[in-house]
Order: structure tokens, then sequence, then C-alpha cells
């Protein structure tokens, strides 16, 4: 293998900085690699001659090494990987800590050793890692104080210090792993590129994750989505009471903050987000383990009714639903069970049931088409062999083929039993809502594997006239642009009522002439951006009005707030919203993931309601559509309590229109098109405004 896969199958290492001194760092590494690696460990220290009996070798151009792990003080890191990239180790894993997380000095010690790995084509692992491991070639290249269980997860992790917690436990927990890597401060070597690796990896079933942030959010959504069509991706999250911190002035930024980026453009790469560090290993655990469901509907079998009860409750709560059994399945229950049992789901077999009776109803309903998958819930009683009925739950999941979680309730009682049961793959939880995540999550995961996804659609637009429209920003000192660059989505075929800022009366009263019906007149002004609550907009302005109504909007804003810049007004063709919705289209431009798309429903309730919905920009039809499906009112846009429809298509066409937008000028930081107002006849951008930045145009 080669390029990252190459990390995790060096035949010879270099550890740069050993020594036996106690209490080390560089002593831990060497330690742990010497207790198991089957390849070649080679001290590098010139200072020693030799360092746990090994010979010391004073530079790792010596070494002829696969892997540099580099363990020498900050100072002195940079000298080391270059003379690893000039003696062509083409893999370094950074340990020692004190760059981009210790201030300045320590981003420009950081930054030498990106051009460093650049210069030399180095995957570089860090700086500031715990280190990797693969239990593939029982290579421990870390410095926590325990080795991992051999597996078929992959694990990363922006803390090391949550790996070091995490593998004791898991061993405990019967769960293994095949490549582990602290990612530390991502100089060189992201998120992105393990998931990558690990996608084509076939010792690898499932990736797992703890992430604090996400480098590349662009590049992680393309190539999640690559992998997660074979390989399941798990990711935990911190870091979600942050949101929205770095709000912006537009509705967009208020309420499209980072966690809402997170979350579509996790959901977009395909990505299962886990809430929890159990979450994250119950999800491992199964999508390991269980074959994916034909349906989301689970059957519940257990000899204890509340229980089961408690069971029904969560899988309400979940994406799953409880299966409605065929007559052949119901037939072979009442056959099977007492007349006090239920044959209904949740199947209870009652108190008193038996091993077998237990089979005969696990087998039944495992049997049943309607039945997607099952769970098998039970609390020890007397007459029941837990170890029996692990036993038979596992011939009877291979026989069928359907995912099966078990919830064999207790103590000591239960061990052994879930000893058999983890061996052939089947979860056993002692919580019921947590045997319900873990199908839930199969489901979720199959419908990410049969999502197919569409390019976004490439529009015929004017780009020029467009960038037109954004350079008026240069030299005016002041970045904000609103109705008055209402032909910026002209120039991107975005419908608009006809209007125009005019700075005039005189100006205003001919437009308004060549508008049929009255008319709309707004204050435009990049210091006023709530027109309506200061009285700056007029509705309704009939053609002799219109030179009063354009000094009496000036006067308010002046009056308001004396320094304001006035632009003019603009006077704009009444669009009706007696038979419309006012929906919003928004971008706020997000460090990680770039444009993020919002809709929702619009007006002056946006930021009250918040009834809106996101994707990362570009987006394709079909997401556009998803849309405008998942917001609370949603049944507004198709017609509701006698309602007629409105024209969804030109709200979906408007989505994509924008996305383009914003695609192709990084330069908006953010835009808000509110209202877009959709009415049965079509759309209409009714208002608009914008921030951009000059020096990215």
């Amino acid at each position: 293998m080669g390029g990252v896969s190459a990390l995790f199958s060096p035949g010879r290492i270099a550890v740069v900085g050993a020594t036996d001194r106690e209490g080390s760092v560089g002593r831990a590494v060497l330690r742990n690699l010497t207790s198991g690696f089957e390849g070649t460990v080679l001290p590098v220290n010139p200072g020693r001659e030799t360092v746990f009996g090994r010979r010391a070798l004073d530079s790792v151009a010596d070494a002829d090494a696969d892997l540099a792990v580099v363990v020498v003080p900050p100072d002195a890191v940079e000298s080391v990987v270059r003379e690893a990239g000039e003696a062509g180790v083409r893999s370094v894993v950074v340990i020692t800590a004190g760059f981009g997380e210790a201030g300045s000095d320590g981003a420009a010690r950081e930054a030498a050793l990106v051009e460093i790995a650049a210069e030399y084509d180095i995957d570089l692992v860090g700086p500031n890692s715990l280190g990797i491991a693969s239990t593939s070639v029982g290579m421990n290249a870390t410095f926590g104080p325990e080795d991992a269980t051999p597996g078929r997860l992959s694990f990363m992790s922006q803390s090391g210090a949550f790996i070091t917690a995490v593998l004791e436990w898991a061993t405990d927990q019967g769960l293994g792993f095949k490549d582990i890597v602290s990612l530390g401060n991502k100089a060189v070597l992201d998120e992105t590129d393990f998931v990558e690796a690990w996608g084509d990896d076939p010792g690898t079933d499932v990736v797992i994750g703890y992430l604090e942030g996400i480098e590349d959010g662009g590049a992680f959504i393309r190539t999640a989505r690559e992998v997660t069509d074979e390989t399941p991706v798990v990711i935990v999250k911190s870091g979600r009471t942050d949101a929205g911190a770095q709000a912006a002035s537009s509705h967009t930024g208020t309420i499209a903050g980072s966690e809402q980026a997170y979350e579509a453009g996790l959901d977009q790469a395909g990505v299962v987000r886990a809430d929890s560090v159990q979450e994250l290993f119950d999800a491992a655990r199964i999508l390991e383990g269980q074959p994916l469901p034909h349906r989301d509907t689970v059957a519940v079998v257990t000899n204890a009714g509340g229980p089961g009860v408690m069971t029904t409750d969560a899988v309400g709560d979940s994406r799953l639903s409880m299966a409605s059994l065929t007559d052949d399945t119901l037939e072979a229950l009442s056959a099977s069970l007492p007349a006090e049992g239920n044959i209904y789901n949740p199947i209870d077999v009652v108190g008193d049931a038996d091993n077998e009776r237990f089979r005969a109803a696990i087998d039944a309903v495992l049997g049943d088409e309607s039945v997607g998958s099952v769970i098998v819930l039970a609390c020890p009683t007397a007459v029941l062999d837990y170890e029996r009925l692990a036993h038979d739950t596992v011939d009877l999941q291979s026989e069928h083929g359907k995912p099966v979680a078990a919830c064999l309730m207790g103590g000591a009682r239960a061990d052994a039993a879930e000893a058999a049961l983890s061996a052939a793959g089947i979860p056993n939880y002692f919580d019921p809502a947590r045997a319900v995540y873990g199908l839930d999550t199969l489901s979720q995961y199959r419908a990410i594997t049969e999502r197919e996804y569409e390019p976004p659609a490439s529009f015929d637009v004017d780009r020029e006239r467009a960038r037109e429209v954004l350079s008026t920003v240069e030299g005016r000192g002041d970045t904000r642009l609103g109705v008055e660059a209402m032909e910026l989505l002209d120039a991107y075929g975005i419908p608009t009522p006809d209007g125009e800022v005019v700075d005039t009366p005189e100006r205003a009263v001919e437009v308004a002439a060549g508008i049929d019906g009255d008319v709309v007149m707004k204050i435009v002004s990049p210091d006023i951006l709530h027109k309506s609550d200061v009285g700056g907009v007029a509705v309704g302005v009939g053609a002799d009005a219109v030179a009063d109504t354009y000094a009496d909007l000036v006067a308010r804003a002046r009056a308001y707030q004396p320094d304001a810049t006035i632009l003019g007004v603009q006077v704009q063709e009444t669009v009706d919203l007696d038979d419309g919705v006012e929906t919003i289209v928004g971008m706020n431009r997000d460090p990680q993931f770039g444009p993020l798309l919002l809709f929702g429903l619009g007006g002056i309730f946006v930021e009250t309601l918040e009834d809106t919905t996101c994707r990362v920009a570009p987006v394709s039809e079909p997401e556009a559509v998803a849309m405008t499906r998942e917001i609370d009112a949603a049944p507004l846009l198709r017609g509701a309590r006698g309602r007629d429809p409105v024209a969804v298509d030109g709200v979906v066409e408007v989505v994509q229109r924008l996305s383009q937008l914003v695609t192709d000028f990084p330069a908006i930081l953010e835009l808000d098109i509110n209202p877009l107002v959709a009415t049965p006849d079509g759309v209409d951008a009714v208002d608009v405004r914008l921030t951009v930045d000059p020096e990215a145009l």
C-alpha cells in the first residue's frame, strides 16, 4: 500500500527522540513499539549509545525507515522532519506539542512543517499527536498506556486523551480496532485523508471518529459521499453549543451558524452522526456486525410487559415503526403462546416462557416479510436459560439474515449470553432504548447507501453583469448591498418584480408611471436593515402620492438615523401576497464548509419562528426539493386548508440558482432573499441584502 495507507503498514520504524528515561514520552513510544511490532524498531538519539539495549542511531537519515515517529523538542522538529524527507521517509508522525496550539511562535513552526512536508511529499500526522496504531502489524506508535484489541473498526480522534480513555473501555466491551490515529493539529493530514484511506481498506468495516472541527468541509463531503456507499462512517462532533457564535447581520447569518453547517454537511456526506460516545460505539458495533434491514419496521419479542412498552416508546421516537405482523405470523404465534400471551407487536411470550417458547416466537417474526429487524428483550427468570437464548438468537439471525439487537437485561447471568451474542456480531444492551438506536442506525445507513447523488445544474447566467454589481462596494467604505443590487438576481435568472432604485422624487414618479397599478416604495440604505421597523416601507402607493411618499420615507429614515447613508428609494411593482407564501432563501459562508444555503418560512417572522433548513452549496435539484419539504410550513407550499399550491418548482429553481451564484462568487459572504414570494403563478424575489468581501472579487 502507498500514500496515507502506508502509515499503517511500515516495515521499519525510527523513533527520533527515543530514550529510556523514566516518565518520558520517548520511552513510552519505544516501549509500546518494542512490545508487539512485527517489523524493526530503530531508536534515534545522538546522545545515547543504546536505548533499551538497542543501538541508538545518530540521525533518522541512518535508519532507512518507512515511518519516523518524532518526539524531540519543538525547536528541533523542523530539522528532523527535513532530514527524514531528504532520506526518503514519506510517513512521519510528530508527537511533539508546541506548535499551532501554542501561540504565534508555535504557529510559525507549524507552517514550516507544512512547507517541508509539501517539499518532500511527506504524509505527516500531527504535530501535537498521541501517535498512531495498527493491530494488523502489532504497531502501537503512541505514548498511551493501552494496546488496542484487534478488530475491524478504524478510529480517528482529534483528542489524544479521548483515545486513551476509550481503549481500555473498548476492550471490556469486546470492541476491536484495525487502525487508530490521533489527528493532533492536522497540519498536513486531516480527517478527509483518513476517511479516504480507510474507505479503500479491506480490513476496515466501519470508520469512526471524534472531531472538534473539519478542516475543509467541501472536500470532506465529496470524499465521504464516495466512501459511505460501501463503508459506514460514524462521527461524534463536539462543540454543538457554539452554534451561531459568529452570527452576522443578516437573517441567514443569525440562523445558519456553524452547528447547522456541520449538521447539513455531515448529512450530505452520508455520515452517521452520534450525539455521545455511547452512541458512537453503539452505532459502530451494530454496523460492524449486522446486515442492513430491508425495511424500517421492527418487531419486539419479550417476556416482560414493562420493558416491552419502554421499547415501543423508543421506537416511536426513532425513524423506525412497529411492524404490523401478517396473518400467518399471528397464527403461528397464537399456536405457540399461551392464552395470556400477546401475539401482537410487541410480542409478549409471558414471564414463565422457557427457551422453546422464546425461540418459536423469534423464528416466527424473523420469517415475517413485514418485519425489517427484531429486538429480543428478556428479563431473567428461573425457567429461562440466557446462554441458550443467546445461541438460539444467533442461529435464527443467521438463518433469516435479518438484523437483530438483543436486550438481555441482568448482570452476571447475562455475561455468558453477551459473549455468545458478541462473537456473532449481535449487540446486547441493558437499555432497550439503545437497542432501538442501534437498529435505527442500520436503517439510517441503508437510506444513505440508497441515495442517488446528482450533480448540481448549471444555469446560463450573466457572470460579468453580476461581477459589476458586486464591485460597486469597492471604494465606497461599506460592504453591504441591499435592493440596489436586485440586478445581481436578474443576472442569475432569479425572478424579481419590476422596479428601480431612484434618487429623486421626479424619477420616482417616472418609474411608477411605467408600472401597472399601485407600487411599493422602500427606503434604500445599507445602515437600515429592518426597513419596516422604522416606517421605511410604503405599500399600495398610487401615482398621485409617489412624490410625497418619496419625501416622507427619506424624512423618516433621517429622523431614525441622522448619519445613515441614504442611497434613494426603491419603486417596485406590488406583489400580491393574498395567494402567496413568503419564504426566505439565503446563504451564510461557513469557515469550514463554505456557502451554507438556508430555506424556510420568510417575511418578518423568520427570526422568531426559525422554520428553516440548510444545505451546503452547491446543491442538486433533489436536494433543493428536499429543502422545500423539510420545513414545518411545507404544507403551505403544496396547498393547505383549501389554498392553491404555490409554484414549488420555481422555489426549487431559485434555490439552485442562488447555489450557483454563491459558489461562483466566494466574495459573497452573506445573502438574503427575504421575502421570496411564492404564488400559484410563480415566484418573485421582493427584497435582497448581502455582504461582500471586495478583496475576494
